[in-house]
Parts: C-alpha cells; structure tokens; sequence
C-alpha cells in the first residue's frame, strides 16, 4: 500500500492594517486551502473593531493560544504563516515554544516581513536570531519594509534552517508592478500561483 502524506495544517494571521475578512487574506486563504486545512485568526483589537495594533505581549498570548489549540487536533505539520506584523508575531510564538515543541512538525512562512520598523525604520532581527524553526520568506523587490541587502545579512547570522523566495517587482503585500508584469509576460495569478508552489515544495521538503 502507497504511504500517503497527510496534508499540513495552515494557521493564518493577518497584517496590522486589515483583519482575516480581508480580500487579501481571504485570497489567500483560498489558495492555501488547495494544500490543507487553514484557519485564520484575528487579533483582540481587530475583533473589537480598534485600529491601533494590541502591546506585542497580548498578540503573541493570542497567536499562541491559537496555536495551542490548533495542536490538539491537527495531527500533521502545522504552517505559522502570515502576513507582515502576522508573520512576525508566529515568528515570536515559534521563538518562545519549549525546546523540542512541534519541533518535527512546526513550519514558518513570512509574506511580507517587516524586518524594518515602519515607524522608525529600526532593524527588528532579534527574534529571528532565537528562532530554532524552519522558515520561508516571501519578498518583493518593491518593499520597504525589508530591504533585501538587510535580510541577506539577517539570514547570514540565523541558525534556523531559511529559505528566501523573492518576487521582482512585488511591494509589501506581493502585488507585482504592471513594469514587472509586462517584462516578465505574467499576471498576478500566474505570480501568486508560483508562491503557491513554493509554499507547497517547502513545507513538503524544506527546500524551494
């Protein structure tokens, strides 16, 4: 009888700017639903309707206690993914399990990391130094907040397993200029298609 691979559990989180019920987010949840089951979760100000983002301290308490939740009852590999503030907070849920905690089976998968500080343009690398957890980046050209120069240097200096995925012309939430598009001869689904995959192969294998 085949082996069959039981397919990964995606946990979803948004942006600072826009909760789950975004187009964005709910775009992607989409695709990523082609790969596993994914639930998405918001933040306690995005559930009551504020826009200022929550103290670091109670998104991560959010986002773990989402992930907690998630263990009981997913059996295969569980995706922190997520979108910019999103992704930096699984990073920091990653960074602060146990040692040995989901270590086989937890992934991380940043769209759009906000390596720089939107604010004050201050270099935010410390928690993906104490990361122990395989990780994918998914990065444009056009975004500011994560120059590339500045996350090759990061990715130097980390000893989680890293990978890099760079999208020419894409900005910080991976829409490709219309220059790209027409140099290149692609669309956006045909872009967002092939992030898909990358995806997929990573969080099979690890690899790109």
């Amino acid at each position: 009888m085949a082996n069959t691979v039981t397919p990964p559990f995606f946990l979803f989180a948004p942006g600072a700017g826009a909760p789950s019920s975004s187009a964005w987010m709910q775009s992607w949840r989409r695709r990523l639903s082609t790969l596993g089951e994914v639930q998405t979760l918001d933040y306690p100000y995005m559930q009551e309707g504020r826009r200022r983002p929550d103290p670091p301290a109670v998104l991560i308490a959010t986002h773990t206690a989402a992930l907690d939740e998630v263990r009981r009852r997913a059996p295969s590999t569980i995706v922190l993914i997520g979108k910019s503030m999103g992704s930096r907070m699984g990073c920091h849920v990653a960074a602060g399990r146990p040692p040995d905690t989901d270590s086989a089976r937890l992934r991380l998968v940043c769209l759009g990391y906000p390596l720089r500080s939107a604010g004050s343009g201050a270099l935010r690398d410390q928690v993906l130094l104490q990361l122990g957890t395989p990780i994918l980046f998914v990065q444009g050209t056009r975004d500011p907040l994560c120059p590339l120069a500045d996350l090759a240097d990061v990715r130097s200096k980390m000893t989680a397993p890293n990978q890099l995925y760079v999208i020419e012309g894409g900005d910080h939430s991976l829409a490709v200029s219309a220059q790209e598009r027409k140099r290149a001869g692609l669309t956006q689904n045909d872009s967002d298609a092939h992030v898909l995959e990358v995806i997929r192969r990573f969080v099979i294998s690890g690899t790109l």
